[in-house]
């Protein structure tokens, strides 16, 4: 093997260590090149593809260079790069070349297409990033979803503790409903549908003394008596779904 030929191999050896799956051997007849030597292609962008074979008296002389356009590339715009990429092989005649060849057409097509050729790029990153699926939040469990229910209907009840009439609140403390009686007895739906005998003498009512505690106490039992309600009925619901 002569030196030339041992240079061939050996970076042939290191382009296909470093660009894999992007750089593969094809066969001479649609390389496009005048050669029966070994041809290979690299992909340089999704757009592009080169196409090099080595020369007998290769790095000394530049090597045949061919492109292809993969995606997208019109041939006026391929004949353009391709005349560019061969004056720069040789301008590094002497030293392994291939490699920058391949930067170079990365850079050349940025510069001059790089409009064109990003644009199918940055859709299919846009409709990548629409494909994922970011979780949000805690996931739901039947505890957590009691735990919320609970606190719900305790204010829910809070707020129609507020509503109660007066007379529920400043009766004689023998005589108060509690928040479930109140609610239970029907007086919220019958209140000013019913009236008391018109014309008739009413006994005056005795004037009771009202003072914020005894509201905000009967608030609290009601509350209190409901959530207890509400837990012995959650707890009989999860033993009957186990």
């Amino acid at each position: 093997m002569t030196d030339y030929a041992q240079e061939q191999e050996m970076e042939l050896e290191a382009l296909e260590a470093i660009l894999m799956d992007d750089f593969k051997e094809i066969h001479s007849g649609e390389s496009g090149l005048n050669t029966s030597n070994r041809c290979f292609q690299i992909i340089v962008t999704p757009q592009l593809g080169l196409i090099f074979s080595h020369t007998e008296k290769y790095p000394d002389e530049p090597p045949l260079l061919n492109v292809r356009s993969l995606r997208g590339i019109h041939t006026e715009d391929l004949r353009i790069l391709k005349e560019k990429l061969q004056q720069e092989a040789s301008e590094n005649l002497g030293m392994a070349m291939i490699y920058t060849l391949v930067t170079s057409a990365k850079e050349l097509l940025s510069e001059q297409f790089g409009q064109d050729s990003n644009t199918e790029n940055v859709e299919a990153e846009e409709a990548e990033k629409e494909d994922i699926v970011v979780p949000h939040g805690e996931p739901v469990t039947v505890e957590t979803f009691l735990a919320w229910r609970e606190k719900f209907e305790a204010e829910l009840a809070l707020e129609r503790a507020k509503l109660m009439p007066e007379s529920a609140l400043t009766a004689p403390k023998d005589k108060k409903l509690t928040g479930r009686q109140w609610f239970e007895s029907g007086k919220a739906a019958a209140k000013g549908a019913a009236t008391v005998n018109e014309g008739s003498d009413e006994e005056d009512e005795e004037d009771i003394d009202f003072d914020d505690d005894d509201f905000e106490d009967d608030e609290e039992d009601m509350l209190e008596h409901y959530l207890a309600e509400k837990s012995d009925s959650s707890s009989h619901s999860l033993r009957r779904a186990n």
